[in-house]
């Protein structure tokens, strides 16, 4: 059976691009999605909007996964990203 769009988890990176946290999560996301295709994220500049950058900007990067209305802050490995994906 093929998997479909609608069949993949897509979550949300929040960061801005002058973070080296963000790239980091970033990369350990590209990890886990290489081995989890299943797992799809999208990455969200916050600096372009006062809303975002009020809620996440002492946060960052942040991991949301807004079907479940669950987020995972930074610093997170591995094994927590997994816990958090449920793979």
């Amino acid at each position: 059976m093929m998997e479909t769009a609608a069949d993949r988890a897509v979550y949300i990176l929040y960061g801005t691009s002058a973070c080296h946290l963000c790239e980091l999560a970033e990369q350990l996301l590209l990890l886990h999605s290489r081995d989890e295709a299943a797992m799809v994220f999208e990455k969200v500049d916050i600096s372009g909007s006062d809303v975002l950058f009020e809620r996440y900007g002492v946060r960052i990067p942040v991991l949301r996964d807004d079907a479940n209305d669950r987020e995972l802050d930074w610093p997170f490995n591995a094994s927590q990203l997994r816990e958090f994906a449920g793979r």
